[in-house]
């Protein structure tokens, strides 16, 4: 190995100069590829990387690897910034955000504990009060950076279970669950995300204690029925703790009337989590942010932003709207957060994140916040919405399509009128064209979907993509 590869120093800054101008013009001679995707199947795909040599006993060198780079491997990476890309939640990367992945990766800087990030985290710090304000919260609330949003979601249900439980004399991180464990309840909608079940799991309440209530026609918590159901679950000797909100549901952007849910859960003294993984970043926009409703009503929110913000994967926040509630992940250790430091006006970080380690990723949300201000990011999301209502529009005047929900985000799910078959095998025909989109079930029909998340998909790609989808049908 040479030398000067090693580390980022005095004496490799031209080497490290030499390998980013390297692998940036590596990635920038794909950017003019045609779609979203080679259109590989998976064998043949497989069959190239199953043939690498991963762990020779002689380094092969930089030059090397980059010629395999180039030649196998980047071919054959989805470009997420590609118009033709719209399967899922996932979207390109503001420019600036790439940029600042080269610095959180050259200083290598660890939010657990300030001796290792010192600037990161009253940038850190700075942010999370940025949030907490722009959804609502007065100067009590806090929040902490997550790995996306099935841990902001993991967090929030942990510390509300544990507040729930000490306000009835138990706690849990001293005596771990109290025997009346399995009647604990968690309320949330039959389409809300699947880290319902697994944060219940990992939190020993088990999948039975997650109560998943009906949707309305517009996919969105039916509330009369779900009134009925945990009054029913009450008078079974249950104990409701939590409400999960879904503020943007994976495949449908529906929204969860917050309002009456607050209601709900005053009246059976439960907390409310809001899931807006997906919709946080419509909080920016000066047209829509009023779908979302009134989140400042939650007692947390769960904030993506590699989602609708565009930032790089991965960033999400949870936020709260009482900072005491954090303090169930505190714990010091004195090779780490030692107290006597937290008293002289050292944070450690740690002490309200279930990471220790974790990378600088609020520097990516302050870096494009400033940048582009409020309005940029309006001007974005604005966009994106209004695309999907032209696609929806579009396909609901037009007797071959089925589009069953009206979207309130970006996302529309639909069908062409035919098999599930057939549109099984549109959508897999235009994965092989490099054009990627989305599948689903609805009513028991497989759907399909486009996820709009990229402000550079316009009326004409969205006019083209709708004929390609008409000449596959009548080919299937």
């Amino acid at each position: 190995m040479q030398e000067e590869f090693l580390i980022l120093s005095r004496n490799t800054k031209e080497v490290f100069k030499k390998i980013i101008d390297d692998a940036v013009s590596a990635i920038t001679s794909t950017i003019d590829s045609a779609n979203a995707f080679s259109g590989i199947n998976p064998y043949a795909l497989r069959s190239i990387i199953s043939k690498k040599e991963i762990l020779p006993a002689c380094g092969v060198g930089w030059r090397s690897v980059m010629e395999d780079i180039n030649h196998d491997v980047l071919p054959h990476m989805l470009r997420s910034w590609d118009p033709s890309y719209m399967p899922h939640l996932h979207s390109p990367a503001l420019i600036e955000s790439i940029a600042s992945e080269l610095i959180i990766a050259s200083f290598n800087n660890s939010m657990d504990s300030w001796d290792q990030s010192p600037v990161q985290t009253e940038i850190e710090e700075k942010v999370i009060k940025t949030l907490t304000s722009l959804f609502g919260y007065d100067d009590n609330g806090d929040g902490t950076f997550t790995s996306g949003g099935s841990q902001s979601n993991l967090a929030a249900i942990t510390a509300h279970r544990d507040s729930f439980l000490m306000k009835g004399g138990w706690d849990v991180k001293k005596n771990g669950l109290p025997p009346y464990f399995d009647k604990l309840r968690i309320y949330t909608s039959e389409i809300s995300h699947f880290s319902m079940e697994k944060s219940a799991h990992l939190l020993g309440l088990g999948y039975k204690s997650v109560v998943k209530l009906p949707v309305d026609g517009k996919c969105s918590i039916d509330i009369i029925k779900a009134e009925e159901i945990i009054k029913s679950d009450v008078d079974k000797g249950l104990i409701p703790f939590l409400f999960v909100a879904t503020i943007g549901t994976t495949d449908f952007g529906s929204i969860d009337d917050i309002e009456k849910i607050r209601k709900i859960c005053n009246r059976y003294k439960m907390f409310l989590h809001s899931d807006a993984a997906y919709g946080s970043g419509a909080i920016m926009s000066s047209r829509y942010s009023d779908r979302l409703g009134p989140l400042y009503l939650s007692d947390s929110i769960t904030i993506d932003f590699h989602k609708m913000f565009l930032l790089p994967i991965s960033c999400s926040a949870v936020i709260f709207k009482d900072k005491k509630e954090l303090e169930c992940f505190a714990l010091h250790a004195d090779y780490l957060n030692r107290e006597e430091d937290e008293e002289d006006g050292y944070i450690n970080l740690v002490s309200k994140s279930i990471q220790t380690t974790r990378r600088s990723d609020a520097f990516k949300v302050y870096l494009s916040f400033m940048m582009r201000g409020k309005n940029g990011f309006a001007s974005i999301i604005d966009h994106d919405i209004e695309i999907a209502s032209y696609f929806y529009n579009k396909i609901s005047s037009d007797p071959l399509f089925l589009a069953p929900v009206s979207p309130r985000l970006s996302s529309v799910v639909f069908k062409v009128n035919k098999s599930d078959n057939v549109n099984k095998r549109i959508r897999r025909a235009l994965l092989e064209k490099g054009i990627i989109i989305g599948q689903t079930v609805y009513n028991g029909s497989v759907m399909l979907k486009f996820t709009l998340l990229n402000p550079e998909i316009n009326e004409e790609k969205i006019d083209f993509l709708i004929e390609e989808i008409k000449k596959l049908s009548e080919k299937f």
